[in-house]
């Protein structure tokens, strides 16, 4: 089987000596052994599957790619079957007659190839009848192959900079303040008085943590959250040594994971908050709101998301919008899958896109339910775009369902970066070039009714 994927030549500054070739399957066996004996989830999914075929039909990378070994299950079994054959008894004692199977180069390839396929949504998770997480599945194996020394390019590269720089982009920090600056710019054009969006402040109650897309790609969303702060008097601060949600170490590495969760609670820390918020990205929610106690223990800070904020505000009548100005755009909202189904955010961006649109339409199905984008843990690889856009497809069905929509709000970075190319050829064939896939927080700052110091 080939390799579908560009790997990374080195690990960089990742802390491991892969083991040489003939020592790999070895060395795979005793992490394969850490893994089921730390994480329950992954020993319930090697125990408990009983092949029902339930997660066939409710995985989006199956449905797309008609390929046997993305039904979750399947994938699964890559590391089902040498689990079989070395962690239980008529495994060891039966071999392949008990379904099990020795580590070889030949499964390493469909490892790499089909563990970086999932999208780690947990789709399946939801209409599996025993609850089995297969994405949990995916992070324990591409733990395993980092340890090996096997990780795709892209994967390794944005870690990379991310580790560097503190953000996914890499912007060093004269790039990130001059941005601020052309933004601050934008807004005093715009209304006439200065709208700060501070930056590196030694005290404030707020850190607020963007996608460093936000920056450059998704404009509008950083000058929406801008504006959300200024209309409440916010005492906030950015920080340039984190301008990142994200955290990629969730996709393939705990030490990438550990570093920059680490990065964010010592940001708030020097800053004196007393709060985080999170911006748009659905698996650096994830990752923060559900790990950060059980990595580093109990912590001072409140940790939230942007939508959740903006919420709360128009709840307590701290906001004031005018939602004609939105009044050209139809609106559909796609459910980032580390919101809806891995941190519980689903009733928020709703409750804030009624008071900042007056047409607003639910897709089907939708909340905890919704199809993955198709760009989910990391898969924005340039090399397999005929791929990923299999794994949108999905997605594209259910908006050909509503074909008057012209606005799909993806609140979510990975998915603003891949929506766009699972739509190209949809944009093409029915001659829809307004539609527009943006944020939530865009919207808001539209329709953002503001005063001069209205603090």
């Amino acid at each position: 089987m080939k390799p579908i994927l560009n790997m990374a030549k080195s690990l960089t500054y990742l802390p491991i000596s892969p083991p040489d070739p003939e020592h790999r399957d070895e060395r795979a066996l005793e992490l394969f052994e850490r893994m089921k004996s730390q994480f329950r989830s992954v020993l319930m999914a090697m125990e408990s599957c009983v092949k029902c075929g339930r997660c066939a039909n409710a995985c989006h990378t199956y449905l797309g790619t008609q390929d046997p070994y993305n039904i979750p299950a399947n994938r699964a079994d890559l590391m089902r079957k040498v689990y079989k054959r070395h962690f239980t008894t008529t495994g060891r004692v039966f071999g392949s007659f008990a379904g099990g199977e020795e580590f070889s180069d030949e499964l390493l390839e469909k490892w790499v190839n089909y563990f970086y396929q999932c999208n780690e949504c947990r789709r399946c998770s939801v209409f599996c009848p025993f609850g089995i997480d297969t994405a949990e599945v995916t992070i324990a194996a591409r733990q395993i192959l980092t340890y090996l020394g096997i990780v795709p390019k892209f994967i390794m590269d944005t870690a990379t900079m991310l580790h560097k720089s503190g953000n996914n982009m890499g912007i060093p920090v004269p790039a990130a303040k001059d941005s601020i600056e052309f933004m601050e710019d934008d807004l005093e054009d715009e209304y006439g008085y200065k709208i700060p969006l501070p930056v590196d402040l030694e005290q404030a109650d707020i850190l607020y943590i963007p996608s460093s897309a936000d920056f450059f790609t998704n404009y509008d969303t950083m000058i929406g959250v801008a504006k959300y702060f200024y209309a409440i008097g916010a005492s906030w601060t950015m920080d340039t040594s984190v301008l990142e949600t994200a955290n990629f170490g969730l996709f393939f590495d705990e030490y990438t994971q550990k570093e920059h969760t680490h990065r964010k609670l010592a940001a708030a820390k020097k800053c004196g908050a007393k709060k985080i918020i999170a911006g748009e990205c659905g698996h650096g929610w994830r990752e923060f709101k559900m790990y950060t106690e059980s990595i580093f223990g109990p912590h001072e800070f409140e940790i939230t998301h942007i939508h959740e904020e903006v919420a709360m505000s128009i709840k307590k009548g701290e906001l004031k919008f005018d939602k004609s100005v939105n009044d050209h755009l139809k609106v559909t909202l796609h459910d980032p899958c580390n919101y809806a189904r891995g941190a519980g955010l689903i009733e928020a961006p709703r409750y804030v896109l009624k008071h900042v649109v007056n047409d607003f339409k639910e897709m089907t199905p939708n909340k905890e339910k919704n199809f993955c984008c198709g760009g989910g843990s990391g898969l924005l690889f340039e090399e397999i775009k005929d791929i990923r856009k299999k794994l949108g497809a999905q997605k594209v069905k259910q908006i050909e369902t509503l074909a008057d929509r012209n606005y799909l709000c993806a609140p979510c970075s990975i998915c603003k970066a891949q929506l766009p190319l699972v739509f190209e050829d949809f944009k093409k064939e029915t001659g829809h070039e307004d539609f527009t896939i943006a944020g939530l927080m865009d919207l808001v700052g539209f329709a953002m009714v503001l005063e001069e110091n209205n603090k």
